[in-house]
Parts: C-alpha cells; structure tokens; sequence
C-alpha cells in the first residue's frame, strides 16, 4: 500500500526533499499542513509554559487523514517536535526529519563588518529515536 508523507514544517519543501520522499521512502503523496494548521505550527507562542494543548489541532488533522505506516515529517520548534514525534510513534505513524549538510560564507563587507550566509542542502531523511 502506498504511504503518505504529511509535512509539520516550518520551510518551503524542496524539489530534493520531494524526490528524496518518493524514492527513499516509498511515498506516493505529499500533504502539507493546511494554511490554518500552518499558520499556528509556525507561530507557536514563545511565551506559553506549556503547549501540549497548542498542538491539539494539529493532531486532530494527523488522526483523521493518516494511516498507521504514514510518515511524519516534523520540524520546527524543539518541544513541539518532540511532542508531536511521540504522539506519531503511539499512533503507529514514522516520525522523520530532514539532516542538511550546511555551508556558512562570510563576506566581508565595505563598512567593515561581515555578512554571513548559510546554505542548507537536503541530504536524507532520519527517523526520530534512532
């Protein structure tokens, strides 16, 4: 049976990412967040002590349109990865994120000061926990 690939992700998917998926991951669809669901994964309030709650949305939309096997890509704020990524392990989906190989270049500039720039290439995809 073919599998899903849903994105809790906070960046533009690249055309290496989508081609990574669909061969290394044996996946036939690619599901991003819908704008609503985006638009709150992508502004989680720095200033809330807890966040399970925040989530609980987003996790509705992963139960009622994934299948046990789907993956999970999920990037972004670091507590919110990790909640989500448990929750994906107990309801049997395969919680993965993006590995980068990164480039930083200094340019130094006319004022004196420097601009740095980094790259980030898509290199594989890893599953949480392991």
């Amino acid at each position: 049976m073919a599998k899903t690939l849903f994105l809790i992700f906070n960046h533009q998917f690249t055309a290496a990412q989508d081609q990574d998926a669909r061969s290394s991951l044996g996946v036939d669809r690619i599901v991003p967040l819908p704008p609503d669901m985006q638009r709150l994964w992508s502004a989680i309030p720095p200033e809330l002590p807890e966040i399970s709650d925040y989530l609980d949305p987003i996790r509705d939309w992963i139960l009622t349109n994934a299948r046990p096997g789907d993956y999970v890509l999920i990037q972004g704020d670091f507590g919110a990865c990790y909640l989500m990524a448990r929750f994906a392990e107990e309801k049997g989906l395969v919680p993965i994120y993006s590995t980068t190989r990164r480039e930083a270049l200094e340019e130094p500039q006319p004022d004196g000061s420097v601009r740095l720039t980094h790259r980030f290439e898509h290199q594989m995809f890893r599953r949480y926990g392991r």
